[in-house]
């Protein structure tokens, strides 16, 4: 978003329109793969020419429908269609050709013309080569409790609903590590691609990560809840990658954003995450032909996306700028020689900014405004957890990510569960339910912070809240999970512990337990609640039958018991032939 170079204030790394940290990309060689035939539908299939130097990159926008004669004039004119999008009216042109604007403006049919670089299009864009798919590291059991889960209570809702598996979202970023063993049970690789260069690519693996931000982005989401490394805001729903991002720099110019928008919407993704800002412009700004061009290209494509039930959701950036009180532009273009420009409030952040997309800022430590956040009065919709957030890297690993970047994909993950508690939810019911949801926040003692605790500059209309988007108020006493797995072998006795602390006096007589088991016959099963002074409290004593798995909260009378000290979930089986394991537990006092 805003930082030019990801924030070139920040100094997170390379000079690309990322809303977050941006390390060094995963190691290794791509892998080849055979490439699939195109789809029949694709709105890409005609060939471009081969690369010369001084190749550049325009948007050709036509009225929707058929633009046969423009794609003509455009070859008359000395340029090649690399890919079109009938559905939108726009068409991705190449030409070396310094005339070749100029002389489709005057094109009969023609709206506008705008080049999308000032830099040439690489070479690679004629022959891609695939990402590496890096060797994954094992990853050691446990998934410890993260603050950032815990801020929006997504641990907490998970027990009412983890997301629905028919809740499709997109990833709009540098491409996703499939393989990574917390992503891969959510990953949905029949709806991923690469858009990188402005045209589908769906060979496998050519929707994998070139760097290391869209892997981070797709943990905070959806990392699978398998007891082991992190839980995404929304576990349960299904993840597809669409790489933006070009390789060696990560730019992702207008042809990309737009190749993103129209597959998400063709595709069914009912959210989509967007931690960038469109390349090479930090802002865009209508009195330029050129960016006028880019502006009227990317909303064209939000809005289908929009049309065909998907909703946009935008990092605000990460340069610490107020986006209501626009002045200066100093980063731009930033493919090729910034320089300093005086820019009004016209000039718009892509697709941030655009009618429709959700804004999102980041929040340091707790409530506060994340120090790199951009702001602004009537721009900023809602506010989440961007600072030091840890999810998972490319090769099974993980790491922690700062920015706006990272703020943002937890906004998706409540938005995915609004969904999923929501079935058949437009995007703009979703916007609405992202806004009452979220928690009030009173501007700190910030004069750049204007507005009321309802809706200010700084955080929008709050910080959202996982529990409440699924329908849930958050409990009145304290919660304490155990994600941890404890394996049930047949025969076997089995106890999973949780510490209680802070908790004054005894245990409430409607004590909620919430036990979550995997087994392939629960008829074996005797689940018992240890109290910390030993008393046994039987919840399930060998009911259901053949019946798998357990998922349910109990209700026990603990009133003599004192709350703080250790509680356990003890399950005896006591037939052979069918295993499983504990998968999670919870208190609510």
């Amino acid at each position: 978003m805003v930082a030019a170079a990801l924030g070139a204030a920040l100094t997170f790394g390379a000079p690309a329109a990322l809303a977050g940290t941006a390390p060094v990309g995963p190691s290794g060689s791509a892998v080849a793969v055979a490439p699939k035939a195109p789809k029949a539908s694709s709105p890409a299939s005609s060939q471009s020419a081969t690369w010369v130097a001084g190749t550049r990159a325009y948007l050709v926008i036509t009225t929707p429908g058929d633009s046969s004669a423009v794609r003509s004039a455009v070859t008359a004119n000395g340029g090649t269609v690399f890919s079109y999008f009938d559905q939108i009216g726009v068409i991705v042109a190449h030409s070396s050709s310094a005339s070749f604007a100029t002389a489709m403006r005057g094109v009969s049919g023609v709206q506008q013309v705008g080049a999308t670089r000032t830099s040439d299009v690489p070479a690679d864009a004629y022959n891609p080569a695939l990402p590496a798919n890096p060797a994954q590291a094992s990853t050691p059991a446990g998934e410890p409790a993260r603050a950032d889960m815990t801020q929006i209570k997504a641990d907490q809702a998970w027990a009412v609903n983890p997301g629905s598996a028919s809740v499709k979202v997109g990833i709009l970023d540098t491409g996703v590590d499939d393989q990574h063993q917390d992503l891969a049970p959510n990953f949905n690789a029949a709806d991923s691609v690469s858009c990188a260069y402005g045209k589908p690519d769906t060979r496998t693996g050519a929707w994998r990560d070139v760097d290391t931000h869209g892997t981070h982005v797709a943990g905070t989401i959806a990392a699978a809840k398998n007891g082991k490394g992190v839980v995404g805001v929304a576990p349960g729903v299904k993840i597809s990658a669409v790489r933006v991002a070009e390789p060696g720099n990560s730019f992702f110019f207008a042809e990309n954003t737009i190749c993103g928008f129209v597959w998400a919407g063709d595709h069914g993704f009912k959210v989509t995450n967007n931690s960038y800002y469109t390349d090479p412009w930090q802002f865009n700004c209508p009195d330029n032909i050129d960016q006028a061009a880019i502006i009227e290209g990317v909303k064209r494509a939000q809005e289908y996306a929009e049309g065909k039930g998907s909703l946009q959701i935008a990092a605000a950036g990460n340069e610490n700028y107020d986006l209501a009180h626009k002045t200066t532009d100093t980063a731009s273009p930033n493919d090729s020689t910034p320089v300093t420009r005086t820019i009004t409030n016209a000039c718009l952040d892509i697709p941030t900014e655009l009618p429709g997309v959700v804004t999102v800022a980041a929040n340091g430590t707790g409530t506060t405004k994340a120090s790199f956040s951009n702001f602004g009065q009537g721009v900023i919709d809602v506010a989440a957890p961007g600072q030091d957030v840890y999810s998972t890297l490319p090769g099974g690993k993980y790491g922690t990510k700062s920015g706006t970047s990272m703020a943002t994909p937890h906004v998706v993950g409540v938005a995915a569960l609004i969904a999923s508690a929501n079935p058949g939810i437009t995007p703009a019911q979703i916007r609405d339910k992202l806004a009452t949801q979220a928690n009030d926040i009173a501007c700190p003692a910030d004069g750049r912070c204007t507005g009321t605790t309802a809706n200010n500059s700084f955080f929008g209309e709050g910080q959202v809240d996982a529990l409440k988007a699924v329908g849930a108020t958050p409990p009145a006493g304290k919660y304490f999970e155990n994600t941890a797995d404890f394996a049930i072998a047949d025969n076997s006795t089995v106890e999973s512990p949780i510490t209680v602390t802070g908790v004054t006096g005894n245990a409430p007589a409607t004590l909620k337990v919430g036990v979550n088991i995997v087994h392939t016959y629960i008829g074996d099963l005797k689940v018992d609640l240890i109290a910390p002074d030993g008393t046994v409290y039987t919840v399930h004593n060998r009911a259901g039958g053949s019946a798998d798995n357990i998922n349910q909260t109990y209700t026990v009378d603990a009133s003599s018991e004192v709350a703080n000290g250790t509680w356990k979930l003890r399950v005896n089986d006591n037939a052979g032939g069918d295993t499983g394991k504990i998968d999670s537990w919870n208190l609510t006092f």
